[in-house]
């Protein structure tokens, strides 16, 4: 799992998600594909790709609609949030169909 996957997933589903890095800062993926580091407050000394491979826990922020309607952040695991990244076969398959 990259981050750009985290980056569409956040985008397609109006997600946050948001992870804690080694160092205890958080690291918050918007709704709109941005990585950002609320706590950072100088040039970082790490690199988030490499931060993501050792991440097992994330929280899953639903904004927009899905706040009005009465949607709870979700904790989720690094398997599933993995899994619902990979695109299914059929919709692989779709994305690749000649019109």
């Amino acid at each position: 799992m990259k981050l750009a996957d985290l980056r569409r997933l956040s985008i397609r589903k109006q997600l946050r998600i948001r992870f804690e890095l080694q160092n205890g800062m958080e690291c918050v993926i918007t709704e709109h594909g941005l990585a950002q580091v609320p706590a950072l407050d100088r040039v970082p000394d790490f690199n988030l790709e490499q931060e993501l491979a050792s991440v097992s826990r994330f929280v899953l922020e639903p904004v927009g609609a899905a706040v009005k309607s009465g949607a709870k952040p979700t904790p989720i695991g690094s398997a599933e949030l993995s899994a619902m990244v990979t695109p299914s076969p059929l919709a692989a398959a779709r994305e690749h169909e000649e019109d």
